[in-house]
Order: C-alpha cells, then sequence, then structure tokens
C-alpha cells in the first residue's frame, strides 16, 4: 500500500535539485516509486537558495541534498544506501 505525506506517520521529505542533474533525478525516482511526497526546491542559477541549502546541510554545496524530517541524509548516493540497506523505509515512515 503506498501512503502519502499526509498520513500522520508519514515523515516530511525535502530535496533541492537542479533541473538537470541525473542524480537528483535519480533520487527523485526512488522516492517516487516508493509512493513518497517530497517537497522540491528547485534551486538552478539561484545562489541565495543554494546557500541556505548549504547551511542546513552542514556546508554541503552539491545536489541533490535531502532532508528527512529536517534532517540532512545527504544526497542520491546516501539515499540509495539507505534503500540498500533497507534503512528507507523506517526513516521515511512506510512499511516493509
Amino acid at each position: 500500500m503506498n501512503r502519502s505525506i499526509h498520513d500522520s506517520s508519514i515523515n516530511t521529505v525535502e530535496i533541492y535539485t537542479w533541473k538537470f542533474c541525473p542524480f537528483c533525478i535519480r533520487a527523485k525516482a526512488l522516492l517516487k516509486q516508493k509512493g513518497v511526497e517530497f517537497i522540491e526546491y528547485s534551486i538552478d542559477g539561484d545562489n541565495e537558495a543554494r546557500a541556505k541549502m548549504s547551511e542546513r546541510a552542514g556546508g554541503l554545496r552539491t545536489v541533490p541534498q535531502i532532508f528527512i524530517d529536517g534532517k540532512s541524509i545527504g544526497g542520491c548516493d546516501e539515499l540509495y544506501e539507505l534503500e540498500r540497506n533497507n534503512d528507507l523505509n523506517e526513516l521515511i515512515g512506510i512499511s516493509n
């Protein structure tokens, strides 16, 4: 059963992206495949938004940067590592 971000047990997922970034596209594809709604901040060419992202991500400036319930989990590689280790579902609040 796919659950949406509107379910009370689902955590808020945010992702900072660039429009044509292949890693951003992969990360969003995994989230969509899992039925997770997310808030996307497209920061193409927006230095102010990138600075805010970097501040939230502990100085990291690469995209994507993904946050779950306000906590930075890193980028695409880290997201897929969570999935491989069967930790992503619990982190985003969906049952396996």
